[in-house]
């Protein structure tokens, strides 16, 4: 594997993606197999993969990215924030065709934990007269 130009970081509900950007041909990886082929769906792949259109450099560099944790679609937010950060330190003057996008606006809402006495985080169990 050749040494990375860049590592970044993208997080999103209970994802973590770790990011390496290479200068290559255009071939994006996650845990080892082909983008196309780690999400189900195509439309998570575009919003994955939705920077690199952005900046146009489509065809320079290859992404090697490591997920973990939450769903596809956390996980596909997570790979765009992060490919949005490596593009960042590569192309500084593109910051703010991407901050106008919202690709580096970190997304804070993650699910809510369980509260005692509540079946999840605010429902309350069925109230009983008698």
């Amino acid at each position: 594997m050749p040494k990375p130009l860049v590592q970044a970081t993208g997080r999103r509900k209970r994802s973590i993606a770790r990011v390496r950007v290479h200068p290559g041909t255009g071939v994006v990886t996650v845990n080892k197999k082909p983008v196309a082929d780690f999400f189900p769906s195509e439309s998570q792949v575009m919003h994955a993969t939705e920077p690199l259109r952005t900046v146009t450099v489509e065809e320079s560099y290859d992404i090697d990215a490591t997920i973990h944790g939450g769903g596809f679609s956390g996980q596909s937010g997570a790979l765009r924030l992060g490919i949005a950060r490596g593009l960042i330190e590569l192309h500084p003057d593109e910051r703010a065709t991407l901050k106008a996008e919202g690709m580096l606006t970190r997304d804070p809402r993650k699910k809510e934990s369980k509260k005692y006495g509540l079946k999840k985080a605010r429902k309350a169990p069925q109230y009983s007269k008698r």
